[in-house]
Protein backbone atom coordinates (compact mmCIF):
# COMPACT_ATOMS: atom_id res chain seq x y z
CA UNK A 1 0.00 0.00 0.00
CA UNK A 2 1.37 3.43 -0.97
CA UNK A 3 2.17 5.72 1.92
CA UNK A 4 0.32 9.02 2.25
CA UNK A 5 2.56 11.93 1.28
CA UNK A 6 2.75 14.46 4.11
CA UNK A 7 3.85 18.07 3.92
CA UNK A 8 5.76 17.51 7.16
CA UNK A 9 7.66 14.24 6.71
CA UNK A 10 8.09 11.83 9.59
CA UNK A 11 10.15 8.68 9.84
CA UNK A 12 10.95 5.68 12.03
CA UNK A 13 13.47 2.86 12.15
CA UNK A 14 14.04 -0.32 14.13
CA UNK A 15 17.41 -1.10 12.53
CA UNK A 16 20.27 -1.97 14.87
CA UNK A 17 23.25 -0.25 13.23
CA UNK A 18 23.57 3.53 13.18
CA UNK A 19 24.23 3.73 9.44
CA UNK A 20 21.12 1.64 8.75
CA UNK A 21 19.01 3.76 11.12
CA UNK A 22 20.07 7.00 9.47
CA UNK A 23 19.59 5.51 5.99
CA UNK A 24 16.04 4.49 6.96
CA UNK A 25 15.25 7.93 8.36
CA UNK A 26 16.71 9.78 5.38
CA UNK A 27 14.82 7.59 2.92
CA UNK A 28 11.52 8.48 4.63
CA UNK A 29 12.28 12.13 5.38
CA UNK A 30 13.73 13.01 2.01
CA UNK A 31 16.25 15.75 1.37
CA UNK A 32 14.27 18.67 2.78
CA UNK A 33 15.22 21.45 2.90
CA UNK A 34 14.38 21.63 6.62
CA UNK A 35 14.73 24.37 9.20
CA UNK A 36 15.20 21.79 11.99
CA UNK A 37 15.17 18.04 12.43
CA UNK A 38 14.09 16.21 15.60
CA UNK A 39 14.68 12.58 16.57
CA UNK A 40 13.72 10.54 19.64
CA UNK A 41 15.46 7.34 20.70
CA UNK A 42 14.27 4.32 22.74
CA UNK A 43 16.32 1.23 23.43
CA UNK A 44 20.04 0.56 23.11
CA UNK A 45 20.98 3.25 20.62
CA UNK A 46 23.89 5.67 20.88
CA UNK A 47 22.07 9.01 20.81
CA UNK A 48 25.24 10.96 20.13
CA UNK A 49 26.39 8.76 17.26
CA UNK A 50 23.01 8.92 15.53
CA UNK A 51 22.87 12.70 15.96
CA UNK A 52 26.31 13.17 14.48
CA UNK A 53 25.59 10.98 11.46
CA UNK A 54 22.28 12.77 10.92
CA UNK A 55 24.19 16.06 11.06
CA UNK A 56 26.36 14.88 8.16
CA UNK A 57 23.27 13.93 6.15
CA UNK A 58 21.53 17.22 7.00
CA UNK A 59 24.29 19.84 7.41
CA UNK A 60 23.76 23.45 8.45
CA UNK A 61 20.49 22.89 10.36
CA UNK A 62 19.84 22.17 14.05
CA UNK A 63 19.55 18.45 14.81
CA UNK A 64 17.84 17.91 18.17
CA UNK A 65 17.07 14.66 19.97
CA UNK A 66 16.74 12.91 23.30
CA UNK A 67 16.62 9.51 24.94
CA UNK A 68 13.17 8.36 26.00
CA UNK A 69 11.09 5.78 27.85
CA UNK A 70 9.51 4.77 24.53
CA UNK A 71 8.68 6.50 21.26
CA UNK A 72 5.50 7.34 19.39
CA UNK A 73 5.90 6.76 15.67
CA UNK A 74 3.80 5.83 12.63
CA UNK A 75 2.55 2.75 14.47
CA UNK A 76 1.71 4.50 17.73
CA UNK A 77 3.48 3.37 20.90
CA UNK A 78 6.83 1.68 20.30
CA UNK A 79 9.06 0.47 23.14
CA UNK A 80 12.24 0.49 21.01
CA UNK A 81 13.37 2.33 17.92
CA UNK A 82 14.00 5.78 16.53
CA UNK A 83 11.41 8.24 15.25
CA UNK A 84 12.04 11.58 13.57
CA UNK A 85 10.49 14.48 11.69
CA UNK A 86 11.72 17.51 9.81
CA UNK A 87 10.04 20.92 9.62
CA UNK A 88 10.12 22.34 6.07
CA UNK A 89 12.23 25.44 5.65
CA UNK A 90 9.61 27.39 3.67
CA UNK A 91 7.00 27.21 6.47
CA UNK A 92 9.08 27.20 9.67
CA UNK A 93 11.67 29.56 11.15
CA UNK A 94 13.59 28.23 14.16
CA UNK A 95 15.83 29.55 16.93
CA UNK A 96 17.57 27.14 19.34
CA UNK A 97 19.40 27.52 22.63
CA UNK A 98 21.17 24.81 24.66
CA UNK A 99 21.12 25.53 28.39
CA UNK A 100 23.81 23.66 30.35
CA UNK A 101 24.46 22.80 33.10
CA UNK A 102 21.00 22.98 34.61
CA UNK A 103 22.12 21.52 37.92
CA UNK A 104 23.88 24.83 38.63
CA UNK A 105 21.15 27.45 38.87
CA UNK A 106 21.83 30.54 36.76
CA UNK A 107 18.47 32.33 36.65
CA UNK A 108 19.92 35.59 35.32
CA UNK A 109 21.83 33.84 32.55
CA UNK A 110 18.90 31.64 31.57
CA UNK A 111 16.57 34.64 31.42
CA UNK A 112 19.02 36.51 29.23
CA UNK A 113 19.38 33.50 26.92
CA UNK A 114 15.60 33.26 26.52
CA UNK A 115 15.33 37.00 25.79
CA UNK A 116 18.12 36.75 23.24
CA UNK A 117 16.38 33.84 21.53
CA UNK A 118 13.09 35.75 21.34
CA UNK A 119 14.88 38.82 19.94
CA UNK A 120 16.71 36.65 17.41
CA UNK A 121 13.48 35.15 16.09
CA UNK A 122 11.67 38.51 16.22
CA UNK A 123 14.29 40.04 13.92
CA UNK A 124 13.43 37.41 11.32
CA UNK A 125 9.66 37.17 11.89
CA UNK A 126 8.51 40.72 12.67
CA UNK A 127 5.46 41.83 14.63
CA UNK A 128 3.56 38.55 14.22
CA UNK A 129 6.04 36.69 16.44
CA UNK A 130 3.79 35.87 19.42
CA UNK A 131 0.70 34.73 17.50
CA UNK A 132 2.71 32.62 15.03
CA UNK A 133 5.30 31.11 17.39
CA UNK A 134 5.41 28.28 19.92
CA UNK A 135 8.16 27.03 22.21
CA UNK A 136 9.34 23.45 22.67
CA UNK A 137 11.43 22.57 25.75
CA UNK A 138 13.41 19.35 26.21
CA UNK A 139 15.02 18.75 29.61
CA UNK A 140 17.31 16.11 31.11
CA UNK A 141 14.78 13.93 32.94
CA UNK A 142 17.19 13.11 35.77
CA UNK A 143 18.28 16.70 36.43
CA UNK A 144 15.46 17.63 38.86
CA UNK A 145 15.75 21.09 37.26
CA UNK A 146 12.57 21.48 35.22
CA UNK A 147 10.90 23.95 37.60
CA UNK A 148 14.02 26.12 37.83
CA UNK A 149 14.42 26.29 34.07
CA UNK A 150 10.74 27.05 33.54
CA UNK A 151 10.64 29.76 36.19
CA UNK A 152 13.52 31.51 34.44
CA UNK A 153 12.58 31.23 30.78
CA UNK A 154 8.78 31.20 30.73
CA UNK A 155 8.25 34.85 31.78
CA UNK A 156 10.65 35.93 29.03
CA UNK A 157 8.52 34.29 26.32
CA UNK A 158 5.60 36.66 26.83
CA UNK A 159 2.57 35.39 24.93
CA UNK A 160 4.47 32.57 23.18
CA UNK A 161 2.87 29.24 24.27
CA UNK A 162 5.28 26.59 25.57
CA UNK A 163 5.19 22.81 25.91
CA UNK A 164 7.78 20.11 26.32
CA UNK A 165 8.97 16.88 27.88
CA UNK A 166 11.68 15.45 30.13
CA UNK A 167 13.97 12.88 28.53
CA UNK A 168 13.79 9.26 29.73
CA UNK A 169 15.98 6.16 29.81
CA UNK A 170 13.57 3.21 29.51
CA UNK A 171 12.67 3.34 33.23
CA UNK A 172 16.26 2.71 34.35
CA UNK A 173 16.38 6.11 36.09
CA UNK A 174 20.15 6.19 35.60
CA UNK A 175 20.99 8.70 32.86
CA UNK A 176 19.06 10.63 30.23
CA UNK A 177 20.62 12.52 27.34
CA UNK A 178 19.93 15.37 24.95
CA UNK A 179 21.56 15.98 21.58
CA UNK A 180 21.48 19.58 20.38
CA UNK A 181 23.39 21.11 17.49
CA UNK A 182 26.32 18.70 17.69
CA UNK A 183 26.55 18.45 21.48
CA UNK A 184 25.44 15.53 23.67
CA UNK A 185 24.65 16.56 27.26
CA UNK A 186 23.32 14.87 30.38
CA UNK A 187 22.74 18.01 32.41
CA UNK A 188 20.98 20.34 30.06
CA UNK A 189 17.85 21.67 28.42
CA UNK A 190 17.12 22.68 24.84
CA UNK A 191 14.72 25.55 24.17
CA UNK A 192 13.44 25.67 20.61
CA UNK A 193 11.29 28.57 19.41
CA UNK A 194 9.41 27.81 16.19
CA UNK A 195 7.74 30.50 14.10
CA UNK A 196 5.40 29.21 11.40
CA UNK A 197 2.82 30.24 8.83
CA UNK A 198 0.93 27.01 9.58
CA UNK A 199 -2.05 26.96 11.96
CA UNK A 200 -1.20 25.30 15.27
CA UNK A 201 -2.54 24.60 18.75
CA UNK A 202 -0.42 24.00 21.86
CA UNK A 203 -2.39 21.74 24.21
CA UNK A 204 -2.35 19.54 27.29
CA UNK A 205 -4.71 16.80 28.33
CA UNK A 206 -5.05 14.60 31.41
CA UNK A 207 -7.63 11.97 32.28
CA UNK A 208 -7.56 12.56 36.04
CA UNK A 209 -9.91 14.66 38.14
CA UNK A 210 -9.59 15.75 41.75
CA UNK A 211 -11.27 13.95 44.67
CA UNK A 212 -12.17 15.19 48.15
CA UNK A 213 -9.25 13.32 49.75
CA UNK A 214 -6.48 15.72 50.79
CA UNK A 215 -3.03 15.28 52.30
CA UNK A 216 -0.38 17.69 53.53
CA UNK A 217 3.37 17.19 53.15
CA UNK A 218 4.74 17.60 56.68
CA UNK A 219 8.38 16.64 56.07
CA UNK A 220 10.30 16.70 52.81
CA UNK A 221 13.61 17.22 51.06
CA UNK A 222 12.65 19.57 48.21
CA UNK A 223 16.07 19.41 46.54
CA UNK A 224 15.79 15.67 45.90
CA UNK A 225 11.97 15.68 45.57
CA UNK A 226 11.59 13.21 48.44
CA UNK A 227 8.56 13.36 50.73
CA UNK A 228 9.30 11.81 54.15
CA UNK A 229 6.04 12.50 55.98
CA UNK A 230 2.41 13.00 54.94
CA UNK A 231 -0.10 14.18 57.54
CA UNK A 232 2.67 13.77 60.18
CA UNK A 233 2.95 10.03 59.40
CA UNK A 234 5.55 8.09 57.38
CA UNK A 235 4.89 8.99 53.77
CA UNK A 236 4.61 5.48 52.32
CA UNK A 237 2.30 4.29 55.09
CA UNK A 238 -0.03 7.29 54.89
CA UNK A 239 -0.21 7.27 51.10
CA UNK A 240 -0.94 3.53 51.09
CA UNK A 241 -3.65 4.02 53.70
CA UNK A 242 -5.32 6.80 51.71
CA UNK A 243 -5.45 4.79 48.47
CA UNK A 244 -6.48 1.60 50.28
CA UNK A 245 -3.61 -0.74 49.42
CA UNK A 246 -1.07 -2.55 51.63
CA UNK A 247 2.18 -0.68 52.15
CA UNK A 248 4.07 -3.61 50.59
CA UNK A 249 2.18 -3.28 47.28
CA UNK A 250 3.41 0.17 46.29
CA UNK A 251 4.76 -0.25 42.74
CA UNK A 252 5.13 1.97 39.66
CA UNK A 253 1.75 0.69 38.46
CA UNK A 254 0.17 1.63 41.78
CA UNK A 255 1.61 5.13 41.53
CA UNK A 256 0.42 5.40 37.93
CA UNK A 257 -3.11 4.49 38.97
CA UNK A 258 -3.20 6.76 42.04
CA UNK A 259 -1.37 10.05 41.38
CA UNK A 260 -1.90 13.23 43.35
CA UNK A 261 -2.71 16.73 42.14
CA UNK A 262 -1.90 20.30 43.11
CA UNK A 263 -4.11 23.30 42.50
CA UNK A 264 -2.50 26.28 40.79
CA UNK A 265 -4.44 29.27 39.52
CA UNK A 266 -7.77 27.47 39.79
CA UNK A 267 -6.65 24.42 37.79
CA UNK A 268 -5.46 21.01 38.97
CA UNK A 269 -2.18 19.55 37.73
CA UNK A 270 -0.95 15.99 38.24
CA UNK A 271 2.08 15.23 40.43
CA UNK A 272 3.33 11.66 40.06
CA UNK A 273 5.29 9.54 42.51
CA UNK A 274 8.32 7.90 40.93
CA UNK A 275 9.14 5.23 43.53
CA UNK A 276 9.46 4.46 47.25
CA UNK A 277 12.64 5.99 48.68
CA UNK A 278 14.36 4.50 51.72
CA UNK A 279 12.27 3.06 54.55
CA UNK A 280 9.39 5.53 54.52
CA UNK A 281 9.92 8.08 51.75
CA UNK A 282 8.32 8.74 48.37
CA UNK A 283 10.33 10.21 45.51
CA UNK A 284 8.33 12.47 43.18
CA UNK A 285 8.82 13.36 39.52
CA UNK A 286 7.93 17.02 40.22
CA UNK A 287 8.87 19.67 42.77
CA UNK A 288 7.46 19.24 46.27
CA UNK A 289 7.83 21.12 49.55
CA UNK A 290 6.68 21.02 53.14
CA UNK A 291 3.22 22.48 53.65
CA UNK A 292 2.10 21.65 50.11
CA UNK A 293 -1.49 20.38 49.99
CA UNK A 294 -1.96 17.40 47.70
CA UNK A 295 -5.25 16.05 46.42
CA UNK A 296 -5.72 12.42 45.49
CA UNK A 297 -6.73 12.04 41.86
CA UNK A 298 -9.30 9.76 40.29
CA UNK A 299 -8.89 8.43 36.79
CA UNK A 300 -11.35 8.67 33.92
CA UNK A 301 -11.19 6.72 30.65
CA UNK A 302 -7.97 7.72 28.87
CA UNK A 303 -9.16 6.73 25.42
CA UNK A 304 -12.34 8.82 25.66
CA UNK A 305 -10.37 11.77 27.01
CA UNK A 306 -7.87 11.53 24.15
CA UNK A 307 -10.60 11.23 21.52
CA UNK A 308 -12.26 14.36 22.88
CA UNK A 309 -8.94 16.24 22.83
CA UNK A 310 -8.26 15.28 19.21
CA UNK A 311 -11.79 16.27 18.22
CA UNK A 312 -11.25 19.73 19.71
CA UNK A 313 -7.94 20.04 17.86
CA UNK A 314 -9.50 19.06 14.54
CA UNK A 315 -12.33 21.54 15.03
CA UNK A 316 -9.76 24.31 15.47
CA UNK A 317 -7.06 23.51 12.88
CA UNK A 318 -8.40 20.57 10.84
CA UNK A 319 -6.75 17.15 10.68
CA UNK A 320 -3.23 17.72 12.01
CA UNK A 321 -0.37 17.45 9.58
CA UNK A 322 1.76 16.61 12.60
CA UNK A 323 1.38 16.48 16.38
CA UNK A 324 4.56 16.63 18.44
CA UNK A 325 3.56 14.69 21.56
CA UNK A 326 5.20 14.44 24.99
CA UNK A 327 3.36 11.60 26.71
CA UNK A 328 4.11 10.60 30.31
CA UNK A 329 5.46 7.06 30.70
CA UNK A 330 2.95 6.50 33.53
CA UNK A 331 0.10 6.89 31.03
CA UNK A 332 1.56 4.03 29.01
CA UNK A 333 2.11 1.90 32.14
CA UNK A 334 -1.53 2.39 33.08
CA UNK A 335 -2.65 1.28 29.63
CA UNK A 336 -0.39 -1.77 29.78
CA UNK A 337 -1.93 -2.73 33.11
CA UNK A 338 -5.37 -2.66 31.51
CA UNK A 339 -4.39 -4.87 28.58
CA UNK A 340 -2.90 -4.72 25.10
CA UNK A 341 -6.20 -3.66 23.54
CA UNK A 342 -6.03 -0.35 25.44
CA UNK A 343 -2.53 0.31 24.12
CA UNK A 344 -3.78 -0.49 20.64
CA UNK A 345 -6.74 1.91 21.01
CA UNK A 346 -4.51 4.83 21.98
CA UNK A 347 -1.91 3.91 19.35
CA UNK A 348 -4.65 4.02 16.72
CA UNK A 349 -5.71 7.52 17.85
CA UNK A 350 -2.07 8.61 17.61
CA UNK A 351 -1.79 7.14 14.09
CA UNK A 352 -5.00 8.82 12.89
CA UNK A 353 -3.76 12.20 14.12
CA UNK A 354 -0.13 11.94 12.93
CA UNK A 355 1.43 12.01 16.39
CA UNK A 356 5.22 11.70 16.65
CA UNK A 357 6.91 11.99 20.01
CA UNK A 358 8.05 10.11 23.07
CA UNK A 359 7.24 8.81 26.55
CA UNK A 360 8.62 11.22 29.12
CA UNK A 361 9.71 11.49 32.74
CA UNK A 362 7.60 14.64 33.05
CA UNK A 363 5.90 17.21 30.84
CA UNK A 364 6.07 20.97 30.50
CA UNK A 365 3.08 23.18 29.77
CA UNK A 366 3.20 26.95 29.96
CA UNK A 367 5.18 27.61 33.16
CA UNK A 368 4.27 24.29 34.82
CA UNK A 369 6.15 21.00 35.14
CA UNK A 370 3.52 18.23 35.34
CA UNK A 371 3.10 14.45 35.19
CA UNK A 372 0.72 11.87 33.73
CA UNK A 373 -0.20 14.37 31.07
CA UNK A 374 0.05 14.54 27.29
CA UNK A 375 1.40 17.90 26.16
CA UNK A 376 2.13 18.88 22.60
CA UNK A 377 1.52 21.04 19.60
CA UNK A 378 -0.84 20.13 16.77
CA UNK A 379 0.26 21.63 13.46
CA UNK A 380 -2.11 22.02 10.53
CA UNK A 381 -1.39 23.13 6.99
CA UNK A 382 -2.41 26.41 5.35
CA UNK A 383 -4.90 26.31 2.49
CA UNK A 384 -2.91 27.84 -0.37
Amino acid sequence: MAQIKHHIPKASSAAQETTEVVADLKDQLGDGPFSVLFYFSAGKYDLSEIGKVLSVSYPDIPIIGCTTAGVIDDGGYNQAGICAFGLPEDKFNVAVDLITPVSEIDMVGWRQSARTLVDQLHSRSGDTLAENTFGFLLVDGMSLAEENVLSAIHPELGDIPLFGGSAGDDLKFHETQLFCCGQTVTDGAALILINTSCPFKVFRTQHFVETARKMVITEADPHSRIVKEINASPATEEYARLIGVPHSELTPLTFAKHPVMVRVGGSYYVRSIQRPEGADGLKFFCAIDEGLVLTLAEGRDMTTNLEETMKEIQQEIGVPELIIGCDCIFRKLELEQKGDHRLDEVSEIFKQNNVVGFNTYGEQFSGMHVNQTLTGVAIGWPHD
